[in-house]
């Protein structure tokens, strides 16, 4: 076990003891006074799964008692036949320091340690229902050792914020109705330090660059990929042991603070991913952690999930789900986050996920919706929206489950946006045809519509699309080289212009050649060439067209907001769509032209008599286009076209996107 500098907390920091919370020495030959910071209420609450802020009474908490600094422990383990602390200041002894077993049925076992101060190392030594001693980490510890030590660290979340600003604005500037363009990154591969590039960087160290790189790149929120402490760095954090600590391999609770706080003094949100999916087996970890399946369900077809080798959480326990509800508070509360993107929802929606028929679990009823999981969520999202206003919750959901986003009170889950999956699946799927096939794939682009508005959609281009020998997303393009990059200019174009939010993985803004590999950096040395320079300033464009043009985000998730003119023409491969808000002045035309031939004197149906200009066009030299734009405006004819009055004859450059916008 490593060793933390111990700091002991001024009284200032320190939480102070109330006279009505009892203290009782237990002699001066016993280690461990008994002392709570749990009510009878918060017991009530937690057993009945409505405890939503546990984190400010379970785990490991510095405070006085009777003028004596030390650590009070709570800790859950209702069939611990013992419970003990132990560290280096114990010498890691697994008998003394026993901590004492409530006298109701919470199963909490608690204690107060004199001169036990930040900093301290410790884990918890539990004898176990089978009388076997188990040493593991704190469920609520707010900080762990780096990995691959294993011991939690007696810490606080103590940081004087000073995003005030951005908390009082936020509700506004998050608004559904607003844009919301998402950069999803990796902490420890976004960026090295080329003289260290074995080295990840802290948190302080990645502000530096990220903050004026997001604000140079125009993305609204950055999504960070778990940052809570995991020991096993290929999992790339989607297998947790510290719920309730940033990870350590970056820095202190407080330097992640200090990252956030960065962003939002520049008006960037902060999305963290989260995952109250699954756990990991480890020995130090929540898995059999009295001795019994605590938090995992002890029926192994609700308990395991069988593709990535990890366990369930028990959502039918109240007690899990005050946890996992409070640790999603956490995040919003401690650190400030502006949303959770909720990882792998279909697998807790529903039994059989990933699994064969035979092998699934059923519910009361006999169907294979996960029941517990259900209500889980629902709590957790109207408790969310309820207690911090401008944030949202995003579901990473792949299944036909109806209502993910629709409210808890219409039955529905209660999510703010949901990954639009099939979205992406269609649309990578089309785009990497041959364009000369394309015409028999027309309707991959057009079929997501059909459904676009049964829920709030985001559009990811996210890390799973990435990797495991699935590719980049410039080589997905076919054609030659300068091919590739006109699909991917108008792919990405397609995306900001479809309804629905927007979320796009890191690289994939400058056309990353190779797959993500997350144990180095991304390869920026690629900026000095013409064609990745030119997709980084298309992005770039991307995202302040999408910004300054309201017919693109007010009516993001209502069928007000966009309208087909050219929705048929396979033969050409060729797509027309408006885009409008809530202002005539705001409509916008988009036509794409996914074919390597330059269409001359296209006709096609326009909206109104007004003039049209071109506010974007992918085929620009500064994207590495051939420069076929045009710099003077459309004057529609009165000649009929496309079920309309009105049209005019457009030049479409090859395997571009074009956006049209009226003026007077």
């Amino acid at each position: 076990m490593s060793k933390v500098k111990q700091e002991k907390p001024s009284i200032k920091s320190a939480v102070s003891v109330k006279k009505n919370n009892p203290v009782f020495t237990a002699g001066s030959d016993q280690p461990v006074w008994v002392y709570s910071l749990l009510t009878d209420f918060d017991v009530a609450l937690f057993i009945s799964g409505k405890h939503f802020r546990l984190y400010e009474k379970m785990g490991a908490h510095l405070v006085l008692v009777d003028g004596v600094a030390g650590t009070y422990f709570a800790v859950w383990a209702p069939n611990a036949q013992r419970v003990g602390v132990m560290g280096d200041f114990s010498d890691w002894d697994k008998t003394g320091y026993t901590l004492f077993r409530r006298l109701d049925s919470s199963g909490i076992w608690e204690g107060f340690i004199p001169g036990i101060l930040k900093g301290t190392v410790y884990k918890y030594s539990i004898v176990g229902f089978d009388g076997v001693i188990r040493e593991k980490g704190d469920p609520f510890a707010s900080r762990w050792e780096h990995p691959p030590q294993t011991a939690s660290i007696v810490w606080d979340t103590e940081y004087k914020w000073k995003d005030k600003a951005w908390i009082s604005k936020r509700p506004k500037l998050t608004a559904l109705d607003q844009p919301m363009s998402v950069y999803e990154l990796h902490l420890g591969s976004w960026q090295r330090d080329p003289s260290e590039p074995k080295r990840v960087l802290s948190y302080n160290e990645i502000a530096v660059s990220l903050v004026p790189y997001i604000l140079e790149m125009g993305f609204t929120h950055v999504e960070l990929m778990p940052v809570m402490e995991y020991p096993y760095f290929p999992s790339w954090g989607y297998q947790i042991t510290g719920y309730y600590a940033a990870s350590s391999r970056h820095g202190t609770p407080q330097d992640l603070m200090f990252l956030i706080e960065e962003l939002h003094k520049n008006n960037i949100g902060v999305i963290l991913d989260w995952v109250p999916s699954h756990f990991p087996g480890d020995a130090h970890g929540l898995y059999d952690f009295d001795g019994t399946h605590l938090y995992e369900h002890a029926d192994m077809r609700k308990g395991f999930h069988p593709d990535w080798k990890s366990y369930i959480f028990n959502y039918d326990r109240n007690e899990v789900r005050s946890f996992l509800i409070s640790n999603a508070v956490f995040w919003l509360d401690q650190f400030h986050a502006d949303g959770l993107r909720v990882d792998a929802v279909a697998s807790m929606l529903y039994y059989d996920f990933s699994r064969k028929a035979e092998e699934a679990a059923t519910n009361e009823f006999g169907g294979s919706e996960n029941l517990g999981a259900i209500q889980f969520l629902k709590d957790m999202n109207e408790v969310v929206y309820k207690d911090f206003k401008g944030v949202h919750t995003i579901a990473e959901e792949s299944s036909t489950h109806p209502g993910v986003t629709h409210s808890v009170e219409s039955g529905g889950l209660g999510f703010g946006m949901k990954w639009m999956m099939g979205w992406m699946n269609d649309t990578l799927k089309y785009f990497k045809n041959d364009p000369i096939n394309r015409q028999f794939h027309h309707h991959q682009l057009t079929f997501s519509i059909t459904y676009a508005f049964t829920e709030r959609f985001m559009l990811p281009f996210s890390h799973d699309e990435v990797v495991h020998g699935k590719s980049s997303m410039i080589y997905k393009m076919p054609g030659d080289e300068w091919q590739k990059f006109a699909n991917l200019r108008t792919l990405y174009t397609y995306m900001f212009t479809q309804p629905g939010t927007k979320l796009l993985f890191m690289g994939n803004e400058f056309a990353q050649n190779g797959e993500w590999n997350f144990t180095r950096s991304l390869d920026w040395h690629l900026l000095q060439y013409d064609s990745h320079a030119g997709m980084q300033r298309t992005v770039k464009a991307l995202n302040k067209l999408y910004r300054s043009e309201p017919a693109l985000y007010v009516n993001a998730f209502s069928y007000e907001g966009f309208e087909w003119i050219n929705a048929d023409d396979a033969q050409h491969s060729v797509y027309a769509y408006i885009r409008r808000s809530n202002n005539d002045k705001d409509t916008l035309v988009v036509v794409l032209n996914l074919t390597p031939v330059f269409r001359e004197g296209y006709r096609i149906g326009m909206p109104s008599g007004s003039k049209w200009k071109e506010v974007f066009n992918t085929d620009a030299t500064e994207f590495f286009g051939s420069g076929k734009v045009r710099n003077f405006p459309y004057l529609p004819e009165k000649i009929p076209c496309h079920g309309r009055d009105l049209s005019i004859l457009m030049d479409v450059p090859a395997l571009a996107a074009v956006v049209l916008k009226q003026i007077k």
